[in-house]
């Protein structure tokens, strides 16, 4: 199983940026794609974003594409999320996560928490 430590989260304005960062433990890594979700206060999980092993193909939530990016480096083991324009419905803990298969996900970090104010 794969080890999954997110960074990068703070307190940010609306119109801001963050970029999170997750590190994988372990050579599988590569071979997975991995996503970021994440999780509002008295809101259930979502999905922000995906990427496919090679960098290949990338899928976002509807309410994220055109501001967040998602990327990843192989060689590093890590997968990154390039937050720009910032808005205070994006404030939640983020996750990542390995796709072992369709819509299943599992090796959750323990997330960060990423704060917009208005």
């Amino acid at each position: 199983q794969v080890q999954l430590v997110e960074s990068g989260g703070g307190l940010v304005q609306a119109g801001g940026s963050l970029r999170l960062s997750c590190a994988a433990s372990g050579r599988v890594f590569r071979t997975y794609a991995m996503g970021w979700f994440r999780q509002a206060p008295g809101k259930a999980r979502e999905f922000v974003a995906s990427i496919t092993w090679n960098g290949g193909s990338t899928n976002y939530r509807d309410s994220v594409k055109g501001r967040f990016t998602i990327s990843r480096d192989n060689a590093n083991n890590t997968v990154y999320l390039q937050m720009d324009t910032l808005t205070p419905e994006d404030t939640a803990v983020y996750y990542c996560a390995r796709q072992l298969y369709g819509s299943t996900w599992d090796s959750w970090g323990q997330g960060t928490q990423v704060t917009v104010s208005s």
